[in-house]
């Protein structure tokens, strides 16, 4: 089995390589159907990746006004470059000029960084003043027509930069600094229980199915019958909803209410509110770094 694959699926479910190893083998190769055939022999519980890989560089934000704001992540190949003063105004520039663009990145990179300089030839300019390879990986930008989209910078290296970016639309009619105040705990919140989706209806169907799946046949191995499993797995997938769902989240703030019930309360005092959208840009999340010593390690104990 190809140690890239390995390397993937021990990075989605925490388990050992030789569990990780078997369970592609059981499974052809298919990441997906080997992260379930692990959660069913109760290897992993992970629902989403539990060791992100990350990248360097920085993720900024870019405020057009109260209603409209882009953020962008701008990669490196060290940290001491992502820290350097001529980066990060690069950096700044790119968000100032990405939010036009929408989440196009790449006519992004084709449209104009100045006169005669499009954003690719101007990327490659850097490489050449920088000394690294630099890249602008992934921009969004969110726009309300009434209320305020706020942002939140975790772990701030400079105004506006840093390495996890959370932009949240609130369409309102409430003041802009109430709107500030509630967007930046909502913000807040994203950055730290890292939702996947805003609501139960923009849940991935595909996920959920598996999800289920998983759930059913983990109940049924405690052998209870499909009647009583059936009751189990209503309550498991609420509970999974309040994992992955922003609006079904417990707020980080406060356990004992739901970010939906937070946008209520706010709602009842301020006129109706609600999160149109939100964007979580963390730095380098995904992203594969070469690892000569995990690949050694794997090379013994596969041969």
């Amino acid at each position: 089995m190809s140690l890239e694959l390995i390397k993937k699926l021990r990075e989605s479910t925490g388990c050992g390589i030789a569990d990780c190893n078997k369970a592609l083998k059981e499974n052809g190769g298919d990441l997906e159907k080997s992260v379930d055939w692990l959660r069913k022999k109760g290897l992993s519980s992970a629902v989403k990746k539990s060791g992100r890989v990350t990248s360097e560089g920085a993720v900024a934000i870019h405020k057009g006004s109260d209603t409209k704001m882009t953020v962008v992540e701008v990669n490196s190949e060290t940290d001491f470059v992502a820290k350097n003063d001529k980066f990060q105004n690069f950096t700044k520039k790119i968000a100032e000029l990405a939010i036009s663009f929408g989440d196009d990145v790449e006519a992004f990179k084709k449209s104009n960084f100045s006169d005669s300089v499009t954003v690719e030839d101007e990327i490659k300019n850097q490489i050449s003043v920088i000394g690294e390879n630099l890249s602008v990986r992934r921009i969004s930008t969110l726009e309300v027509s009434k209320g305020a989209v706020v942002n939140y910078i975790h772990n701030a290296t400079a105004p506006n930069i840093g390495k996890i970016a959370v932009l949240v639309a609130l369409e309102s009619d409430a003041s802009v600094d109430k709107l500030e105040e509630l967007g930046k705990q909502i913000a807040m919140h994203i950055a730290a229980a890292k939702p996947e989706s805003l609501n139960i209806e923009s849940v991935n169907a595909d996920k959920l199915s598996r999800e289920t799946e998983v759930l059913k046949d983990q109940a049924r191995a405690s052998g209870k019958p499909e009647s009583i499993i059936e009751k189990m797995i209503v309550g498991r997938i609420r509970k999974y909803y309040e994992e992955v769902v922003l609006l079904e989240q417990p707020f980080v703030m406060n356990d004992k209410q739901k970010v939906k019930d937070l946008l209520a309360d706010f709602s009842k005092e301020n006129g109706e509110t609600k999160i149109s959208a939100y964007k979580l840009f963390i730095l380098g999340e995904g992203i594969e770094k070469k690892e000569e010593d995990f690949a050694a390690e794997v090379a013994s104990m596969t041969k």
